[in-house]
């Protein structure tokens, strides 16, 4: 079978509702005839250009409407989107232009990627917001090129928070997954919502959650080119009256701490958090501050989706949620067998959007993709009453007096304290033996003093077993981050 997923997206949408808003940017709306002509015009300027069919697009562009046209454009004439970080250094852009051995490069002017060099690289794209000199004088249409099942569409990196990143390649199914198995049949997606994420979309979750999700249905996307603080998210929200909204637990975290009377939010009917395990505390906060369910799921790079979600009107706090149709779940132990619920293991999953095996790097595809098409996610979940409950990733997991500890328990009890803002907590060796180390951020009304220190490890030894407590408290304002929100642990537990 022949498709292109451009057309899977935006084809219905053009023929239902052409003057309906595909793209809201500031003052400016992108309707869906819009957002096909100038999708075809860059198609039409990559061609002239001699990008053929499954060669790569590395797109290094913000969240304007210059993204889309770039990644549809692409779509369009058989080629591969490959969308990457736009705060990089030059170093790490010569290793994406090599590894994913691009063709065009699709950037701002001045940016740094400019100054990276790769062997294979033909064409340079300069683009403002609304993308490259010319595109007005292309076609606004073409004959859309019909690509295999098997071959790839797309191509996602990993965060590379420990390491040189993958590349993640996507068959072209796998783009219309998300509004076809979670969007709309779980979260009730249509044509009618107004979608904001935090998340930008050059990273797997907003590519989806503001992306791929929206045009999937038919729904309107908001798109804000900068890295948005909490009051840019609110000011967003009054603006352009989104009716759900994308976000990690850190974003999540941080509007509950601006959030004041009056933030217009009235307009939001559905809040979602992924990236990493949705705290407890951040969950019974939002509820108690909107009046509204703060939904989690698991998602990833590799599944291009959420296979496991919270449903409206069923979320649990804790949990992650219930299997996505569409889905295999397997939990397994170090050895690989099924472990019984109630039991801790590793999360396998099973579906059509996941990725066969990684860009160039078949050691990493043989430990992440296993037989008969699952694969190990690298998250530690339990399964109770067939709702799934997240223990943080296998890396993190840390073993003090051979007890396995997952953070996300201590760093859970941790937030119960009324000083906790956030924290973090990893394994560190202390004479000879791994100790548990906390990294706590306190609020402004709080004094990081060694009582308050003692406090906090009471507070934990009253609800915790002793070995889960932490041997030593420290102070600090922020956490090393990535870009996606997620911790870096591995910077705490070296010192750094």
């Amino acid at each position: 079978m022949s498709r292109n997923s451009a057309c899977d997206l935006l084809r219905s949408n053009l023929d239902r509702h052409p003057g309906k808003a595909a793209c809201l940017f500031e003052n400016v709306v992108v309707d869906y005839a819009g957002l096909w002509a100038d999708s075809c015009r860059f198609g039409n300027l990559l061609r002239q250009h001699g990008v053929k069919r499954g060669e790569r697009v590395l797109i290094v562009l913000p969240d304007t409407p210059a993204f889309p046209f770039a990644f549809f454009g692409s779509l369009l004439i058989g080629a591969c989107p490959v969308p990457v970080n736009t705060s990089l250094t030059v170093a790490e852009y010569s290793f994406l232009l090599e590894d994913s051995g691009a063709v065009v490069r699709i950037c701002p002017s001045g940016h740094a990627v400019l100054a990276a060099e790769a062997p294979g690289l033909r064409v340079t794209l300069l683009c403002d917001a609304f993308g490259p000199p010319g595109l007005s004088g292309m076609a606004p249409a073409l004959e859309p090129c019909m690509v295999g099942d098997d071959d790839v569409a797309l191509i996602l990196y990993s965060s590379g928070s420990t390491g040189q990143p993958k590349g993640v390649p996507h068959r072209p199914a796998a783009l219309s997954a998300g509004a076809g198995l979670w969007g709309g049949p779980v979260l009730g997606l249509s044509d009618t919502d107004v979608v904001l994420s935090s998340s930008k979309l050059f990273f797997s979750y907003g590519l989806i959650a503001n992306l791929l999700l929206p045009m999937g249905v038919g729904a309107t996307t908001i798109l804000h080119p900068g890295r948005p603080t909490p009051h840019d998210l609110f000011a967003l929200i009054a603006r352009h009256r989104p009716t759900v909204f994308f976000g990690v637990p850190t974003t999540y975290g941080q509007m509950i701490q601006s959030y004041d009377a009056t933030a217009r939010i009235d307009s939001l009917r559905l809040f979602f958090s992924c990236g990493e395990a949705l705290p407890e505390i951040i969950y019974s906060e939002w509820r108690a501050l909107t009046g509204i369910e703060l939904l989690d799921g698991i998602g990833s790079t590799e599944v291009l989706n959420s296979p496991i979600s919270n449903r409206p009107r069923r979320s649990l706090a804790g949990s992650c949620g219930e299997v996505v149709p569409g889905y295999d779940i397997r939990i397994v132990d170090d050895d690989g067998a099924d472990v019984s619920d109630g039991a801790v293991g590793h999360l396998l999953v099973r579906g059509d959007s996941v990725c066969r095996g990684y860009w160039n790097r078949q050691d990493a595809t043989a430990k992440t993709m296993l037989a008969d098409g699952w694969l190990r996610t690298g998250d530690v979940v339990e399964r109770r009453d067939g709702r799934y409950f997240h223990h943080g990733r296998s890396d993190d997991m840390m073993k003090i007096g051979g007890m396995w500890v997952p953070p996300n328990r201590v760093e859970e009890t941790l937030r119960g304290h009324r000083a906790v803002v956030d924290c973090a907590v990893v394994a560190r060796s202390s004479g000879g033996l791994d100790r548990i180390y906390a990294f706590v951020i306190l609020r402004t009304d709080s004094v990081g003093t060694s009582a308050l220190g003692q406090e906090l490890r009471r507070h934990v030894l009253g609800r915790l077993p002793n070995y889960m407590c932490p041997l030593k408290i420290e102070f600090v304002t922020e956490l090393p981050r990535t870009t996606t929100g997620k911790v870096q642990r591995f910077k705490l537990r070296g010192g750094q």
